[in-house]
């Protein structure tokens, strides 16, 4: 008969179970620390997690503890310390059992009770969709990354086991499981640098949502598999004769790509499985980084490489800490092979990334410290916890950041910044400094002027121009690409929007009560922010300058016994608050009416536009767009600048100057003005002039928004040598 206590303190009176050993088999434990110890610490929350989910079952039948032995594993093979393995046993106790943390940090320690706190969904609030909900839970577990990034490391770990039992689950819910690994959970373990994380995210993912592609690769490498090797190992011989001959200890072998990585190669070249050779990669590992650049020159001293591919990322490590040196080479089959270089711990770090970063147990790195090479999570992080994100905020920021593709730019004094593929200077600046960014005016990329949403390359030179009353834009939001910048931008413009409506209700309010003749109550109208629940002054009159709370609303509250005045007087006053917001000239003015209105001839404005009124003495008001030339000519009379903005009956047309530029061709002036035509726009006048082969078109369009305008300039770019278009001013 099976002894009881046997199974609670085996250490004592009997073996440890089969499962148990096997995890601890697999722990690293480091030399100052005592064996016994840790194996007794992890048997205790071994047994714990056991005892609290026993008779638990997973959709597959077999019990819910095994699926958290299976998460402490995994830890254990990334060599995190036994805290986090504890973490990784434990880290569905007080989600799916009536513990709670509190018992945890009683039963073994707080920093424990810390990690599993991190990985548990919040449970307790209201969310209005699915999508609000997992939202929330991302927010916390990545403000959870601040205090510790080990908690992000554990729930890679959970996430894997969960994609590789998911056939349990429901169809629905499986797709929608393996969509976010795909889209959040993938992307995130390519920024921490962990790629055999990403690669099988990926193909677990892949295998899910697209089963039979899935099936069709893994069957052609089974197949082609001896054939490849065969490839393969032809590259591999004479590279390691020539090494040897230099006496370099390598390790040298042949890496198959992921399924998902081969799926989206065939996509993107569109070719068939038998047309992809690079389904394989050579990895040489030696011991130095010296080595790396001779091992290098010897692979080069013997196949012929190609110059455009190769990339050294040991001299510019990717923003994950990824390093290797890549070339790709030619054989004498005429195929080419991608090679790897690196070290065995640049190895180490491109396989597991911030895991293989953990040195906790050689006391190096404390636990809160996400280290530089992670600096754009320690940013987002930062987001988090100065801004009271929403979640639909938070999931754009993410999304903005996880992207896969790098490119290098350098300051005028030579400073190396990395930023995302497709940023602009605007990025560019705000990475600088943020207010660099939020004063920035104008960019010159390579000593040459450019417009803020041109997109940098690799090796760009990047200056940036700021000027003292220079403010973000919204149209900045259209292009930027960093989630530094796009915060930076939505906070000050939620800012400057709260400061107008604030100003606006307070005119609404105080006009309001002189049309009704109790101005001398404007103390208390002010003060009655607490009967319409607002915290303060500021958000009440915020909301009444956004239209949220009429000024009939609050007077019903404030005087209940008040014969209301009739229906005309309040006619009068909405009247009045119309005057204020919606003028007829086409134009909605702060305050300011009975102005004759023009258009500035040296921007031609047009609806979209973000624009702003000049009052010129005895000319009316001119609208101009904000980046106009012609502005700071004006600045000394800053007193006569004026908030304005668009209300035009749907039939208004506006004239629109363009600029194209390209290959002159017979045929030319057709084309383009067919294109025009052809979105049903009039041309009102032409010019054009050639210089060599080169081209320069002048068009003045009629045009009823930006948006019209804007979807023409796409059209004349599908046109076969337009080079350039560009909307000019006189």
């Amino acid at each position: 008969m099976e002894n009881p206590l046997a199974k609670l303190v085996p250490q004592f009176f009997g073996d440890y179970p089969k499962q148990f050993l096997e995890l601890y088999s697999q722990v690293y434990v480091p030399p100052e620390l005592n064996k016994e110890e840790i194996k007794d610490n992890l048997w205790k929350a071994f047994e714990f997690g056991s005892r609290y989910h026993e008779g638990q079952k997973r959709k597959s039948g077999e019990p819910y503890f095994n699926h958290c032995v299976e998460v402490a594993v995994t830890l254990a093979g990334w060599n995190m310390d036994y805290t986090t393995i504890m973490a990784g046993l434990l880290h569905d106790v007080v989600e799916d059992t009536n513990i709670t943390l509190g018992d945890i940090e009683r039963e073994f320690n707080k920093d424990l009770a810390n990690l599993v706190d991190g990985l548990t969904k919040i449970s307790g609030i209201e969310f209005g969709t699915r999508k609000e909900k997992q939202a929330g839970n991302f927010m916390k577990m990545l403000l959870s990354v601040a205090k510790d990034i080990r908690v992000i490391i554990i729930k890679f770990a959970d996430r894997m086991h969960n994609m590789k039992t998911i056939t349990h689950m429901p169809r629905m819910k499986q797709r929608r499981i393996a969509i976010e690994t795909r889209d959040v959970y993938s992307p995130l373990a390519h920024r921490l640098g962990m790629a055999s994380v990403k690669s099988k995210l990926d193909d677990l993912a892949f295998q899910v949502l697209n089963k039979d592609e899935y099936d069709s690769i893994a069957s052609k490498l089974k197949t082609t598999n001896k054939q490849r090797k065969k490839l393969i190992n032809s590259y591999i011989e004479p590279i390691s004769n020539g090494l040897k001959k230099y006496k370099m200890d390598c390790n040298i072998f042949g890496r198959s790509k992921s399924f998902y990585s081969i799926y989206g190669k065939m996509l993107n070249r569109n070719k068939a499985f038998e047309d992809i050779y690079d389904i394989y990669a050579i990895r040489i590992i030696v011991d130095k980084i010296e080595d790396c650049y001779s091992a290098l020159g010897v692979v080069h001293s013997i196949f012929t490489p190609v110059q455009e591919r190769f990339k050294d990322f040991i001299a510019t490590p990717k923003s994950n800490g990824y390093q290797s040196i890549h070339t790709t080479i030619i054989g004498t089959d005429g195929k080419m092979v991608e090679i790897q270089i690196r070290t065995s711990e640049m190895d180490e770090t491109a396989e597991i990334g911030i895991a293989s970063h953990w040195l906790y147990k050689e006391g190096k790195r404390e636990a809160n410290d996400l280290g530089s090479d992670i600096k754009w999570l320690r940013e987002l992080i930062d987001i988090l916890k100065n801004e009271s994100s929403d979640p639909k905020e938070f999931m754009d920021l993410l999304k903005i950041d996880l992207f896969d593709r790098e490119i290098y730019v350098f300051t005028p004094a030579g400073d190396l910044i990395q930023l995302p593929a497709g940023s602009t200077p605007v990025d560019f600046a705000f990475e600088v400094h943020t207010q660099v960014g939020m004063h920035c005016l104008g960019a010159k990329v390579n000593h040459q002027l450019v417009t803020l949403n041109v997109e940098l390359k690799s090796g760009d030179i990047v200056e940036i121009i700021t000027g003292k009353k220079q403010t973000p834009s919204i149209n900045w939001k259209k292009f930027v690409v960093t989630s530094k910048a796009a915060n930076a931008i939505n906070k000050y413009l939620k800012s400057t929007s709260r400061a107008e409506s604030m100003k606006l209700g307070k005119e609404i309010l105080f006009k309001t009560l002189r049309r009704l003749k109790i101005y001398g109550q404007k103390e208390v109208y002010l003060g009655a922010f607490n009967n319409f629940g607002f915290s303060d002054q500021e958000s009440y009159l915020s909301s009444i300058g956004q239209g949220k709370i009429t000024f009939r609303e609050i007077h019903k509250k404030i005087n209940p016994t008040h014969s209301e005045k009739s229906d005309s007087a309040y006619k009068k006053i909405g009247d009045a608050i119309e005057n204020v917001l919606r003028p007829k000239d086409g134009i909605i003015l702060d305050g300011i009416n009975n102005l004759m209105i023009k258009y500035g001839k040296c921007c031609s404005p047009i609806p979209g536009d973000d624009v702003i009124g000049f009052v010129t003495r005895g000319r009316g008001l001119t609208v101009h767009r904000i980046g106009c030339h012609s502005l700071p000519l004006v600045t000394k009379d800053e007193d006569r600048l004026v908030d304005v903005d668009w209300n035009l009956p749907r039939d208004a047309i506006f004239n629109a100057r363009l600029k194209i530029v390209g290959m002159d061709y017979k045929g030319l002036l057709k084309d383009l003005s067919e294109c025009i035509g052809g979105q049903n726009i009039n041309i009102a006048s032409v010019d054009i002039k050639v210089n060599g082969a080169v081209a320069t078109a002048y068009f003045i369009v009629q045009i009823k928004n930006k948006r019209q305008l804007d979807r023409l300039i796409k059209k004349l770019y599908n046109i076969n040598h337009v080079d350039k278009v560009e909307r000019i001013g006189k």
